[in-house]
């Protein structure tokens, strides 16, 4: 009886499905699961418990949808089957959507493999519904204080629910983040650590947008021979031992990395280390179809728009932020660069902005283009807010606009391209402009 009362929930996420995007109200990316939940709370687990479809869950602050998105592509490339969550949904209602859309009529799934990025507060939920086969834990960066608190208060909850995985699973982490490194001592299941070589840890200090620096067992400070990013790098403990681990770097390898900034080539090297070492797919492989992966919506996602060449960079905290001004620079060394800085603070943003104050945004001033004059565009909920913390910057030419359309267009005129920084509503406005329709 629950598989027919599962089949006929599944019909109704369907039609839902079918009228939200009939009625132009959106992609169906959560709607359907929370009919789906509240007419099952146990749907997640009852559908795929008759399922032989193999589950990879991806968490971590920064980095999920890319990392989801490259695993798929490359997987596809080997010839399976495989569908994700993939316009971001990551709660427990996108998950239940995601399956409501790739299941047949009578709850099958035609598929080898399902990737579900999931929100950090939400894996330690996911996991008493989902058995994984591959669990994928990227890094632990401050983000949505009000809603997350902490990073401790998160890394606890994920220890204690990992403890939890059978010797069966496979679990991934980034052995250069110590919150994350931390989590694999306890675990039945076999760990394996990926990170980069210790040539792109050039940082001597600890910059002020760390969020793990002592030592998770004892106490007391971590020393560092050489810094990624924020608290990710080459660590220690002198008083009790904990440091990083023998990690996989694939340096040495000629990988040529499809998307900017150190912080992809962490992503990067997690999902080579999945297809390598897990599910036994030849390096070479790997490589070649590497170099034609394209970045996901708003990850470094280029926009062609009026002739100008419109660079999204999803910015939402401390650590995101400081790394997209770094590829920002990187991609713009010479060129007459124009910045639109777009600053929200809707529900999916995290409400508190405080964290704006502990980003580089000093670096701005680097800017080819702004040594020659040109002016950085500021917009979104918050704008007045981002235009003070630029001041305090001691960066004068700032434009505060709050109409999204002429902030873009202020940019165009001035500039032969655009980056755009952005919170992920903020990036899904712009993306609205520029392709003249709603992605979610």
């Amino acid at each position: 009886m629950q598989n027919l009362n599962n089949r006929i929930i599944i019909f109704i996420g369907k039609l839902a499905d079918y009228f939200i995007k009939f009625l132009s109200l959106g992609a169906g990316s959560t709607w359907p699961g929370h009919i789906v939940l509240f007419l099952n709370k146990n749907f997640i687990q009852e559908v795929l418990r008759k399922s032989k479809v193999k589950i990879i869950l991806v968490a971590g602050t920064n980095g999920k949808t890319t990392t989801s998105t490259m695993l798929r592509y490359l997987l596809e490339k080997q010839n399976k089957k495989v569908f994700q969550n993939e316009e971001g949904a990551n709660l427990l209602n996108g998950i239940a959507s995601s399956l409501v859309k790739n299941a047949s009529f009578f709850g099958i799934f035609n598929y080898d493999y399902a990737i579900f990025e999931v929100d950090e507060n939400t894996l330690p939920l996911a996991l008493t519904e989902i058995k994984p086969v591959i669990v994928i834990l990227l890094n632990l960066f401050r983000d949505q204080l009000d809603r997350y608190g902490e990073v401790n208060t998160i890394a606890l909850k994920w220890k204690k629910s990992l403890e939890m995985l059978p010797k069966e699973t496979r679990v991934v982490l980034n052995g250069d983040d110590p919150q994350i490194k931390y989590l694999g001592e306890s675990l039945k299941a076999k760990v394996y650590y990926f990170g980069v070589d210790q040539s792109l840890m050039e940082k001597n200090e600890i910059p002020h947008d760390v969020d793990s620096i002592y030592c998770l067992k004892c106490g007391s400070k971590l020393a560092y021979q050489g810094i990624s990013y924020s608290h990710l790098g080459n660590y220690l403990c002198n008083n009790c031992g904990f440091r990083k681990p023998k990690t996989e770097s694939f340096v040495g390898k000629n990988i040529v990395y499809p998307l900017k900034g150190v912080y992809n080539i962490y992503n990067t090297n997690a999902v080579i280390l999945v297809l390598t070492c897990i599910l036994n797919v030849g390096l070479d492989k790997v490589k070649k179809s590497l170099e034609l992966f394209k970045p996901a919506f708003g990850r470094q996602e280029v926009i062609d728009y009026q002739g100008k060449k419109i660079h999204l960079l999803l910015s939402k905290n401390p650590a995101g932020f400081n790394q997209s001004i770094e590829v920002s620079r990187e991609i713009y060394k010479d060129g007459k660069v124009g910045v639109l800085i777009v600053l929200n603070d809707r529900i999916p943003d995290g409400r508190d902005i405080s964290w704006i104050w502990d980003v580089d945004f000093e670096k701005l001033k680097d800017f080819h283009g702004y040594k020659k004059g040109l002016q950085i565009v500021v917009s979104g909920d918050r704008v007045y807010d981002m235009a003070l913390r630029l001041k305090y910057a001691e960066i004068n030419n700032v434009i505060p606009e709050e109409n999204l359309v002429r902030a873009i267009q202020k940019n165009i005129i001035q500039t032969d391209e655009i980056v755009v920084l952005t919170t992920y509503t903020g990036m899904l406005d712009v993306r609205k402009i520029l392709l003249g329709r709603k992605l979610l």
